[in-house]
């Protein structure tokens, strides 16, 4: 006769390795990510219950609330405790480590085990599947999924990747893809082609997309004037979103409507590292700061941008645009805009009929 214990542990046994291949999905989650260092991140949550910013903020290990908002593209304003329904999705903005050939999230976040937790609630009723079971046991060195304990802190295995695409830096964004997406409309929601889509996620097909998974997509980030010796560099912003650097101090954002130009500013709110904010006086120009674009004459501007910090400094660069030479004005003459040629113009015409009028 077999033992009720005996019957008890064999079926614990099938019934982990149950939810163990049910738990498991394709390797398509894993990002390829061969480069040195860290990067910023971005991916997909859809929220398994209703909640807030601030718990989302607290489960993901996030620094701060406006850094939620901004990869969101929400008023810096939007409160934290503002209710968010279930099922809705958000992006997790995250810090990316490349490691034996993929990306996972650098450390952050790490989550602490409660009384009652097991492994496939982790990963199904809280993180909602962003990951695999291999995945969370192999960067915790996990070898039976039966034995965590409360307290324990689990380090999550986000999929990402910090690698450049078609020699271009980009901000390489985890999408889940819904019901009814497929390659051809992603591809032109986010600016990229269907090629490469296919080549990053290992899909032979488009055929081959399937509901629920984790697509790497990879975002086209606004031109900066950033120096290579800032602290920041580089600043990718992806488009439709905003970021605060300098500190705090300066606020970025991007927006493909402004010719894919970042457009910076001072960001009017406490400094995180220095007891007040540095000058963001261009130099050499009177009363021009960061964000300010001064007008001399209808085609002739100033303009000062965003290139950094150190230290105690924060970096700008100005720009001017002036009247472009015209060989070809009326009469040989250089215009400074189309209206002040069409004004000689008329005069001209008015001076001929005067002179035919009077030879009458």
């Amino acid at each position: 006769m077999v033992s009720f214990s005996r019957l008890t542990t064999t079926t614990l046994t099938l019934v982990s390795l149950l939810w163990l291949l049910t738990i498991s999905s394709p390797a398509e989650a894993s990002f390829s990510c061969t480069s040195a260092g860290t990067c910023d991140a971005i991916i997909d949550y859809t929220l398994p219950n209703a909640t807030t910013f601030n718990a989302v903020k607290k489960l993901f290990n996030v620094k701060n609330l406006r850094s939620l908002l901004g990869v969101n593209n929400l008023p810096v304003n939007t409160p934290a405790d503002n209710k968010l329904p279930a099922n809705q999705t958000i992006k997790i903005p995250f810090p990316c480590l490349c490691r034996n050939g993929t990306g996972i999230a650098n450390k952050r976040p790490i989550y602490t085990v409660v009384s009652g937790d097991f492994l496939s609630h982790i990963i199904t009723d809280i993180f909602a599947g962003l990951f695999t079971v291999e995945e969370l046991q192999t960067v915790n060195n996990i070898s039976n999924p039966n034995l965590i304990q409360p307290g324990d802190k689990l380090w999550i295995p986000l999929p990402c990747s910090c690698d450049d695409v078609d020699g271009e830096k980009v901000v390489h964004y985890g999408r889940l893809v819904s019901s009814g997406n497929s390659i051809e409309a992603i591809a032109q929601q986010y600016n990229v082609s269907q090629e490469t889509l296919l080549r990053l996620n290992g899909l032979a097909s488009p055929k081959e997309l399937l509901a629920g998974a984790v697509l790497d997509v990879p975002l086209k980030a606004c031109q900066s004037t950033v120096s290579n010796a800032s602290l920041d560099y580089p600043l990718l912003v992806p488009n439709d979103t905003y970021v605060f650097t300098a500190a705090n101090c300066v606020t970025c954002k991007c927006d493909s409507a402004s010719n894919w130009t970042l457009q910076c500013q001072p960001s009017q709110i406490k400094s995180s590292l220095w007891k007040t904010c540095p000058s963001m006086q261009c130099q050499g120009l009177d009363n021009l700061y960061i964000g300010n674009v001064t007008t001399s004459s209808e085609c002739n501007s100033t303009s000062c941008a965003y290139a950094g910090y150190s230290n105690q400094t924060i970096f700008t660069t100005s720009t001017q645009l002036t009247c472009p030479a015209s060989d070809n004005s009326a009469f040989g003459m250089r215009p400074g805009t189309w209206r002040w040629r069409w004004n000689v113009i008329l005069v001209a015409a008015i001076s001929m009929y005067s002179m035919v009028i009077g030879n009458l």
